[in-house]
């Protein structure tokens, strides 16, 4: 891209993949604005991005309130004059996510945070994509949205499978006005999100997975697309894949 000021607008932002995507578009000229629910971590992310030279900010909001998520966009939009990128990274899941253990409350916390959050901030940026015919959203899913297993649990399996179909239709919808949309699914990453397994991976097996700053490398190149371009998925994984390998913790 050799446009002029850049904006970007990452949820998720404070640990992890949207970390990692706020650092690598930062290094690539990009001014970022990082959402979370946790402050500590927002700024401390703001800091390493100061500290590399690139221009970031912080919003506080939870994903999950779509009054907070439009007042956020304001706010951005009021500040900037424009969002060129969206990167809808904020996601979870809960321990209890088998079939014979899992309760309401868990699945509603995935549904409102791992879809409906995304829609959310889909909506609240279309008004402003629209009127600059122009704009990229970068949906974070999961290899558990386009693939079935046990392991993620049924919650978590059927939000990643609709932010791929959400991601879909919107391209149908959009392209006509010069938006396009990127369902991005990795497999396994080490980030903090692995705390919530039932059984962490161990320290040997996390350092074989994907790390934060190869999905951050992956979202800036998609990000640097040119507007002819719309990358509409991109399914990662790492070389050594747990789905494809026998080993005891993926057995069952």
């Amino acid at each position: 891209m050799t446009r002029g000021k850049r904006i970007a607008w990452i949820t998720g932002g404070g640990t992890g993949i949207g970390e990692a995507g706020a650092l690598a578009l930062a290094a690539e000229g990009w001014t970022v604005v990082v959402s979370g629910r946790r402050k500590t971590a927002l700024d401390a992310v703001v800091a390493k991005v100061a500290a590399d030279g690139g221009t970031a900010e912080a919003v506080v909001i939870d994903v999950a309130q779509a009054a907070d998520v439009q007042a956020a966009a304001d706010a951005i939009l009021m500040r900037h004059g424009r969002i060129d990128l969206l990167v809808n990274s904020a996601g979870v899941n809960v321990p209890r996510r088998r079939w014979d253990d899992m309760t309401l409350d868990g699945w509603n916390q995935l549904v409102e945070i791992n879809l409906n959050g995304v829609l959310y901030c889909m909506k609240a940026v279309l008004p402003a994509m629209r009127k600059q015919q122009d704009g990229t959203i970068i949906n974070v899913s999961s290899w558990a949205g386009r693939h079935v297993s046990k392991m993620p649990g049924p919650a978590y399996t059927a939000t990643k499978h609709a932010v791929l179909a959400l991601t879909h239709s919107f391209n149908m919808e959009e392209c006509v006005n010069g938006l396009r949309a990127c369902c991005l699914m990795p497999g396994e990453v080490a980030t903090p999100i692995l705390e919530q397994r039932p059984v962490v991976p161990s320290a040997e097996e996390q350092a074989r997975m994907l790390q934060p700053e190869d999905l951050g490398r992956t979202i800036a190149f998609v990000a640097s697309m040119p507007p002819r371009v719309c990358v509409n998925e991109i399914l990662i994984s790492p070389t050594w894949n747990r789905g494809f390998v026998q080993t005891p913790a993926n057995r069952e």
